[in-house]
């Protein structure tokens, strides 16, 4: 499928899934020559997003398909930078949705309590809160992410990088749900049931696993789901 396509989809689905955030989130998949990569301009919601008004950016910052688009900046200071360090990386996702903020503010973070939870069994990273990200050679928010496809920025939210768009939203989803019961298990007031290091990391093992390309079963049903509303 057209990347541009692609990344309209992937909007569309993150609307329907209310993790969009107004006009504050933004998603991004890196093109073909891998030099550049498409996101929203400026100001739209996701369920205004197609792919003829997404915009294309350089990795040094150029906006290559309209002189007038305009972009967030922390949009290029995310994005263009994992891609300039990451060449594994071809699609992220930053969202800020209240459950991921909530357990991005606690020190455990994402506690290793639900199934959905153990698919980041040791590999997330987190990253301090230093206000809007606005600094176009952040180091510190590159190192922090090391190898792994998961920052948790505290007090924040959470960048997600994925080999492809559909993995990328396979672990949003994941997340999303995770947070959310652990925010459901911590408010019972109880003591908690831990799995033990060996199972968590069989766990995690084997959910990453289960399938040879990883979230493309479910992207195959979200765009059934939004070819039905259409």
């Amino acid at each position: 499928m057209y990347k541009r396509k692609e990344l309209e989809i992937l909007y569309k689905i993150i609307a329907y899934l209310k993790l969009d955030d107004n006009t504050y989130k933004h998603l991004s998949t890196r093109s073909s020559s891998k030099e550049s990569y498409f996101i929203l301009p400026y100001g739209l919601r996701f369920e205004e997003i197609t792919e003829d008004n997404l915009i294309e950016i350089g990795l040094d910052g150029k906006v290559h398909s309209k002189d007038d688009a305009k972009y967030n900046k922390t949009g290029y200071v995310i994005h263009g930078q994992i891609y300039k360090n990451r060449e594994d990386v071809n699609s992220i996702i930053h969202v800020h949705s209240p459950e991921i903020v909530a357990v991005s503010s606690i020190k455990e973070g994402l506690m290793p309590i639900s199934q959905w939870a153990l698919h980041f069994y040791n590999k997330i990273s987190y990253h301090e809160y230093n206000s809007l990200i606005l600094d176009v050679d952040n180091q510190d928010l590159i190192k922090d992410l090391g190898q792994n496809n998961i920052l948790m920025l505290r007090n924040h939210g959470i960048i997600i990088c994925g080999k492809t768009i559909h993995e990328a939203l396979f672990y949003l989803y994941h997340m999303q749900i995770a947070c959310k019961t652990q925010i459901l298990t911590l408010s019972q007031n109880r003591e908690l049931v831990i799995p033990s290091v060996f199972i968590a990391e069989k766990s995690v093992q084997d959910l990453l696993s289960f399938e040879q390309d990883l979230g493309k079963r479910d992207w195959d049903a979200w765009v059934r789901l939004l070819e039905r509303k259409n």
